[in-house]
């Protein structure tokens, strides 16, 4: 059996000229979907977002949009924080 792939679904979208280099989203990304480049971000691996929405919310230029939700990120978050079993 071979290795796991992401599926190619997201919402996410990503304007480099915006970006101003603070690198918060690869702080706060779990999964490693920007990279640092040239004193900015890029994007690398979009087939890896889960839509969490963290990289969109700590973004100060705006220049990362993304639906939370659209995937199963949502449900499983709020599990988390609610204790309860996800929906």
């Amino acid at each position: 059996m071979k290795g796991f792939d992401y599926l190619g679904l997201t919402t996410l979208k990503f304007d480099r000229e915006r970006c101003v280099g603070c690198f918060l989203c690869l702080d706060v990304c779990p999964h490693s979907v920007f990279e640092a480049s040239d004193r900015k971000v890029s994007l690398v691996a979009p087939k890896k977002c889960i839509e969490c929405g963290a990289c969109a919310r700590n973004c100060p230029a705006g220049a990362i949009s993304v639906k939370p939700g659209v995937g199963c990120a949502e449900a499983i978050l709020r599990s988390w924080i609610s204790g309860a079993p996800p929906d």
